[in-house]
């Protein structure tokens, strides 16, 4: 609620320019501050782990059509204040991960921002959407410093793997097709490939598991090796030992 009340003051405070510019301006500032969060975050993770786990990120602002319709299945009235209080996804970032495993560090690192509120979390990859859709919803509120005030600007922060997005935007494309309206066999059909989805995201995650063991196995054994040959001395008259004990 006080979110909603400053953007209203911040839309009195803007006498020559019309209320639609004004909080499009604000959503817009949201998402860049939220972009460049994520940005950073990732920048981190390359930093300390050397491995990001975000594959891109695509930021949009909903079309005021979209808003339009979003109102009325609401059932409340078109104006500037219905559309702050009520629709919450207005400015969406969309995070698209490799392995549903970086889908869970990277929520917990976004709601570990000192500066980013989170408002409400929903889990569809635990709990997906009949349809079979899957992705981890954050509404996030984040605070835009303008010239005289502080206005918390809400955005919401989709975050799915590679497969997930490539269903979901299938999904919309044909949904939108039908207005809704899809026969039977396609719905059907679509909840049967998003469990091959789902099959595809466990298998990829235990493949990358299996190679990050291989990779820290083989990296142990190079240390071991450096280690004996360390001990035993590298003169010219020593033989080099590998983990096995073994004259190379």
């Amino acid at each position: 609620m006080k979110g909603e009340q400053q953007v209203e003051a911040a839309l009195k405070s803007y006498e020559d320019v019309d209320s639609w510019k004004t909080v499009i301006f604000l959503y817009n500032a949201a998402l860049k501050e939220v972009g460049t969060k994520l940005e950073i975050l990732n920048e981190e993770f390359q930093h300390v782990h050397k491995y990001n786990p975000i594959e891109h990120i695509k930021t949009r602002i909903k079309t005021p059509e979209s808003i339009v319709k979003k109102l009325k299945r609401y059932g409340y009235e078109t104006s500037i204040e219905n559309m702050v209080r009520y629709v919450n996804d207005i400015a969406g970032v969309r995070v698209i991960c490799s392995f549903t495993s970086d889908i869970y560090r990277l929520a917990e690192m976004i709601g570990n921002q000192s500066d980013l509120k989170v408002l409400s979390i929903k889990d569809y990859i635990r709990n997906p959407k009949e349809s079979g859709y899957k992705s981890y919803h954050m509404l996030v509120s984040v605070p835009i410093f303008l010239s005289d005030s502080v206005v918390d600007t809400k955005v919401e922060i989709q975050i799915r793997t590679i497969a997930m997005d490539f269903w979901a935007s299938l999904e919309h494309k044909i949904y939108y097709k039908f207005e809704g309206n899809a026969p039977e066999y396609i719905s059907r059909d679509l909840r049967d490939c998003a469990k091959m989805v789902s099959e595809l995201d466990e298998k990829m995650l235990s493949l990358n598991e299996a190679i990050q063991e291989c990779i820290e196995h083989q990296a142990n054994r190079d240390n071991m090796n450096d280690v004996l040959n360390n001990v035993i001395g590298s003169g010219p008259e020593q033989k080099s030992l590998n983990y096995a004990g073994e004259e190379k």
